[in-house]
């Protein structure tokens, strides 16, 4: 919520218990000077005049409140690009949104490379990015400090691929003298960005056979919980038999 949302919002709420609790004042008093006069002043008399009193003077504090707050200016209005960080930020919050908002940024900066020299590397960095992925929840221990590197990596292999599309776009509209010496930049840079990609693939490899190498059991043979499976099973058809014989003797 905004800063003027929350103005405004206060300020309507300060309006409406000062008019809340004009009413309940208001009311009291008149049950007060009317019943009063029956009886005499008792008990009951001193509680609806009390009550009145405090409705009265809570509805007065609120209304000063209101006063005080109107008089000081409203925030400006929010910029137009926060409405759009607020609905990807609540679409973020469920895993669907989240997918969603991370194909559409893939698919934007895969729009801004097209036609690149780069566009087949990219392509196989996003690949392989995915794969780390889903591997990042199983690499535990020694494994999580790899992950924190390759995230650290892949934030630079996009900013370097981006900068190689974006000096391959200034390319036609340099100079002649000065196309020589920027071409080999590009190439460069483009030849970087391919080692950093192929350096991030055999580490995505390595995070395989780790997770993979952690999966095996610690002994020889099947894992314990395929053995357990088995004698799970059957001792279930060892039982099943014995029911049938019994119901359905020979």
């Amino acid at each position: 919520m905004d800063e003027r949302t929350r103005y405004f919002r206060r300020l309507k709420r300060l309006r409406s218990a000062a008019r809340r609790w004009s009413v309940l004042g208001g009311g009291l008093a008149a049950a007060t000077a009317v019943l009063t006069p029956y009886q005499g002043i008792g008990w009951a008399d001193a509680i609806w005049a009390g009550s009145a009193g405090a409705s009265v003077a809570l509805a007065w504090w609120r209304f000063s409140d209101h006063r005080e707050l109107a008089a000081l200016p409203a925030p400006p209005p929010p910029p137009p690009a926060l409405a759009g960080a607020k609905l990807t930020a609540a679409l973020e919050r469920f895993p669907v949104g989240r997918t969603m908002i991370s194909e559409v940024r893939r698919q934007k900066n895969r729009y801004a490379l097209r036609g690149s020299a780069i566009t087949h590397a990219w392509d196989r960095l996003d690949v392989a990015s995915s794969t780390l992925s889903a591997l990042s929840g199983r690499l535990t221990g020694s494994g999580e400090g790899a992950v924190l590197e390759a995230a650290v990596a892949e934030e630079w292999l996009r900013d370097l691929g981006q900068r190689v599309a974006s000096v391959e776009r200034a390319l036609p509209l340099s100079p002649p003298e000065q196309r020589a010496g920027l071409a080999e930049s590009h190439g460069l840079l483009a030849e970087q960005f391919t080692e950093g990609v192929d350096a991030y693939e055999r580490l995505v490899a390595a995070a395989a056979s780790y997770v993979a190498e952690d999966g095996h059991p610690v002994t020889e043979g099947k894992h314990p919980a395929f053995a357990s499976l088995v004698d799970a099973t059957d001792k279930l058809r060892g039982i099943a038999e014995g029911l049938s014989e019994l119901k359905r003797p020979a």
